[in-house]
């Protein structure tokens, strides 16, 4: 039997040696035979193709009827708070995707004014601190590779130095001010949060970078589960400078979250039907006309996801920058995440 037909014939193999009693299948090993790993098995699932199907689901115009059944069952599962919507009757949703993006009302979420960075969304805080060794961590001791998850800089606008050919180097590349450290925060957005997100400080977006890739769950057993998950899946990487320096938010995809919406990039489609592995693409808000970029306040309304996924927020800042989380709380948008 030739080494496809082997390769073929064990994935249904796999699935049972995973789903029945543990030893079952062990008379096989015998023979030479033995399963593929989990994660292997998970990443050949069509996440991308599921998303897209969920995507054009999501489109349906429900009838009238089964509007406040299907939204009911939702809320009721995922424990969404109808209270905080700016329109609560179930029946003004035409469909799902409508659901999904619902706007607050403005009250729901009051912007701090005190501190400097903001949660620029509801969710959960799966990790935070100091960049060491250029890692960061997706959740505590699973980590990936800063260079791998922002891509290289290679562009000579960015920066005023040659691309990076270590890890010192490219964080050097980034921390642009004496005395700054490199900080980072990671946010999950579970299916039940409120699926926009927002400008965490004052700045301005210079760059946009899109890495289509897989759209594995990102919720934190999954990246407990896979290292450099982040790597993996698409996601789209803003970069621009805040008062005190580099600052970056990346929107990470997930299953059945192929659509990442940035509303001042009309040019960017998430979830392609092809791409090519480890390939992406750079956009420059930085134009003849327009030299600066654009300009976000803090609290405004920056994109959009169709269900739960993750926020990156990569920034430098000087050394007495402090955190104002414990790990896995749960925040909502316009809290506080950090100070001088």
């Amino acid at each position: 039997m030739s080494r496809p037909a082997l390769k073929l014939r064990s994935w249904p193999l796999t699935f049972l040696y995973y789903l029945l009693p543990f030893g079952a299948l062990r008379p096989l090993s015998r023979v030479g035979w033995r399963p593929v790993s989990r994660v292997a098995l998970y990443k050949s699932v069509p996440t991308r193709l599921l998303s897209r199907a969920w995507g054009r689901l999501n489109q349906v115009e429900l009838p009238h009827w089964l509007r406040r059944p299907v939204y009911s069952l939702y809320i009721w599962t995922f424990g969404v708070n109808m209270k905080e919507a700016a329109v609560e009757d179930l029946h003004h949703y035409r469909n799902l995707s409508e659901f999904f993006r619902r706007k607050l009302k403005p009250q729901a979420r009051p912007v701090c004014g005190l501190h400097s960075v903001i949660s620029p969304s509801d969710g959960k805080i799966l990790n935070f601190g100091q960049v060491k060794n250029c890692e960061v961590e997706q959740v505590k001791g699973v980590t990936y590779s800063l260079e791998s998850f922002l891509g290289p800089r290679t562009n000579a606008e960015d920066l005023p130095f040659p691309p990076a050919s270590s890890c010192e180097s490219f964080r050097n590349q980034l921390v642009t001010r004496e005395g700054n450290e490199l900080y980072h925060c990671v946010i999950y957005l579970a299916p039940g949060d409120y699926h926009c997100f927002h400008s965490p400080t004052d700045w301005t977006v210079s760059r946009r970078r899109h890495f289509p890739g897989s759209l594995m769950s990102v919720n934190p057993g999954m990246a407990r589960w896979i290292k450099e998950l982040f790597c993996h899946n698409e996601r789209v990487v803003l970069t621009g400078d805040w008062k005190h320096g580099f600052f970056s938010l990346t929107a990470v995809g997930a299953t059945n979250v192929g659509s990442i919406r940035i509303y001042f990039d009309q040019d960017l489609h998430t979830n392609s039907p092809r791409y090519s592995k480890g390939s992406y693409n750079d956009f420059s808000f930085v134009t003849l006309a327009n030299k600066e970029g654009v300009p976000m306040r803090k609290g405004e309304h920056l994109g959009e996801f169709n269900l739960g996924s993750t926020i990156v927020l990569i920034f430098e800042a000087p050394q007495d920058f402090k955190f104002r989380l414990k790990p896995g709380q749960k925040i909502r948008f316009g809290e506080a995440l950090g100070s001088l």
